[in-house]
């Protein structure tokens, strides 16, 4: 009474201290949670200002800080006008699907200067005089050649993806007839595309000439407002449909009729488990129903060979005890100990224990017999030299 007495608390004590360790758990990831969402960590994208990663553009902000150039970051559409607005300010923008052709003129229009760092054929199409998307260069630096002064400062750049130019639009660094730069200009003001993820990121930019290239575009004017566009910034009635909008009205209400179903079947199910039932452990399982379990198995799979292996496995362990042998004794000095034991014939012995193969169940269960008759022999002679006279 007295170990059970004592064994009660201590599960108790385990079972306490597991729930304290999952409520201390669930505290740390909540922690965690908490910090990456309300410390201000946000998961930048490519060509992002702020993004320190191969992939970023913090290193060419840095530098053009240095510089003596003012970079506002506008991460919405209003931010962005409200920088431009009074101010003679060069705009980088990556590519704005969400943005209609007069919006994206409207916002290019407010800026002296236009750097589109992601162009895509309606931006070019829009903004570069129908100029429109080409091939790409391989990864080697191309020459300039030609008289616009940020792409002669730098002679040459790695620069990616290229484009044809439209009417009246200048290009520089040629690959085949396209090119890695376009520029458009209307008097003061000038419409400049190029692959952004080839010469401006913190990765690119010490390639060959990309550096004093990107200083040339972005660094024009006093002021930069480099543009991030999100999806709020798509203009009413244009923005893309969500998923409660595509989907019938029907929809909904099956859903939450499949959840209570599932949840009244769950509920309906679980109480038709009756109560817990205790069992001492271990529990003890004879050696031979396992034996006979296994060469039922065999004898289901038509395997008549397998299950009589079984069975002379069995039968061979127990001889082993019964005559004193040792534990690794072969198969056939099995036999042959037992055929000098009783004096029988050692092919027909070897043949019961050893190399009799069945062929049908029939003789699967004439071999079982013969071989439950050879080892109650066994049993038997040893019983009878063992009893004093």
């Amino acid at each position: 009474m007295s170990t059970v007495a004592v064994a009660r608390p201590a599960s108790r004590g385990r079972a306490a201290l597991g729930w304290v360790v999952l409520v201390v758990g669930l505290l740390l990831v909540a922690l965690v949670g908490g910090l990456f969402v309300y410390a201000g960590y946000t998961q930048r994208a490519v060509l992002d200002p702020e993004s320190a990663g191969p992939d970023g553009t913090r290193a060419v902000v840095r530098i053009l800080e240095q510089q003596g150039v003012r970079v506002v970051v506008a991460r919405d559409r209003d931010a962005a006008e409200r920088a431009l607005t009074g101010s003679d300010a060069t705009l980088v923008m990556r590519d704005a699907p969400m943005l209609s052709d007069d919006t994206l003129r409207g916002i290019a229009s407010t800026a002296r200067h236009v750097v589109l760092v992601e162009p895509r054929s309606r931006a070019l199409d829009v903004l570069v005089n129908g100029s429109s998307l080409g091939g790409f260069a391989d990864d080697t630096g191309v020459a300039a050649v030609c008289e616009l002064p940020a792409a002669a400062n730098a002679r040459t750049a790695r620069v990616g993806e290229l484009m044809v130019p439209g009417d009246g639009v200048t290009g520089c660094f040629p690959v085949n007839g396209e090119f890695g730069l376009l520029s458009l200009s209307d008097g003061d003001r000038t419409v400049t595309a190029l692959d952004g993820l080839s010469t401006l990121t913190n990765e690119t930019l010490p390639d060959d000439g990309d550096a004093a290239l990107a200083l040339g575009v972005l660094g024009s004017s006093e002021t930069l407002v480099w543009y991030v566009p999100s999806p709020a910034d798509a203009d009413p009635g244009s923005a893309p449909p969500t998923l409660s909008e595509l989907t019938p009205p029907w929809v909904t209400p099956s859903i939450v009729l499949l959840l209570l179903a599932a949840l009244t079947a769950a509920v309906w199910r679980g109480r038709r488990f009756g109560p817990l039932v205790t069992e001492r452990l271990p529990v003890t399982v004879r050696a031979n129903e396992t034996t006979e379990g296994r060469a039922r198995l065999y004898a289901d799979a038509r395997d008549a060979p397998y299950a009589l292996d079984e069975l002379r496995r069995a039968a061979r362990v127990r001889l082993v005890r019964l005559l004193g042998l040792a534990g690794r004794t072969s198969p056939a000095d099995v036999a042959d100990a037992v055929a000098e034991r009783l004096g029988a014939d050692r092919a027909r012995v070897r043949g019961i224990l050893v190399d009799d193969v069945p062929r049908t169940d029939r003789d699967l269960v004439a071999a079982a017999d013969r071989l439950r008759d050879l080892e109650e022999s066994v049993r038997v002679a040893v019983r009878t030299e063992g009893t004093p006279r």
